[in-house]
């Protein structure tokens, strides 16, 4: 447990517009360390949200693949013939933090399948750096970036990481120090995830498949879940 002196550190920071990268580096700790101090201090009501711009927030297009979506027709995904995702689903989302002149950017590589955010990146860059960064980063997604507004990011992201915890999955430790970017969240997401509706684990290049099928016998349950598994 942080001492109060810690605590009323992260308060001021966070007070300020302060990214958890930032706090980490005053504090001498991780970004990994410092996220559950601005979690908890943020829920108990001690720390302000911080003050920042949304510059934008994109999704891969493809993303509803297999999803149900609860109303929100203001969502929109593109509709390719023959687009796979696979499951899976990338979004980015940037800010103007008040107190610098970058923008801070976070990216999530998300299973809406099953195992909920794989992985997850924070940079900080000039806003003339954003659109080379961005084209980047939707490279490999056949459906391209969509614009979306923040508040379906939060119901992608958080609500994959409620999903997966349900079936025994955390998040990627990259995750933590950059979530707070896509802003509060309370749930339940308006999404029902997994391949229409049933957990379906699609194996990837790093995947430990035996681990994750023990945890999916554990919690969906013998018959309750799908799994596609390489070959060759």
């Amino acid at each position: 447990m942080a001492d109060h002196e810690t605590l009323e550190r992260v308060r001021e920071m966070r007070a300020k517009g302060a990214p958890p990268k930032v706090i980490a580096r005053a504090l001498g700790m991780t970004p990994a360390e410092v996220a559950p101090l601005i979690r908890a201090a943020a829920e108990s009501g001690d720390v302000p949200a911080p003050v920042s711009e949304l510059a934008g927030c994109w999704i891969s297009g493809g993303w509803s693949d297999g999803l149900t979506v609860n109303g929100h027709l203001e969502w929109v995904d593109v509709d390719m013939p023959g687009l796979t995702t696979r499951g899976l689903a990338a979004v980015m989302v940037a800010r103007r933090p008040r107190h610098s002149s970058k923008l801070q950017v976070a990216g999530f590589l998300i299973d809406v399948y099953c195992l909920g955010v794989k992985n997850a990146l924070g940079a900080a860059m000039n806003e003339r750096e954003l659109p080379e960064f961005l084209a980047n980063y939707f490279a490999n997604y056949d459906g391209g970036a969509l614009a979306i507004p923040v508040e379906q990011a939060r119901h992608v992201v958080f609500g994959a990481v409620d999903y997966a915890r349900g079936l025994g999955f955390e998040p990627h430790p990259d995750y933590a120090p950059v979530a707070d970017l896509l802003g509060p969240w309370t749930g339940p997401s308006d999404i029902t995830f997994g391949l229409d509706g049933m957990p379906t684990f699609i194996q990837g290049p790093y995947d430990d498949v035996r681990a994750i099928e023990k945890t999916l016998k554990r919690s969906a349950g013998k018959g309750k879940y799908a799994i596609s598994y390489v070959v060759g």
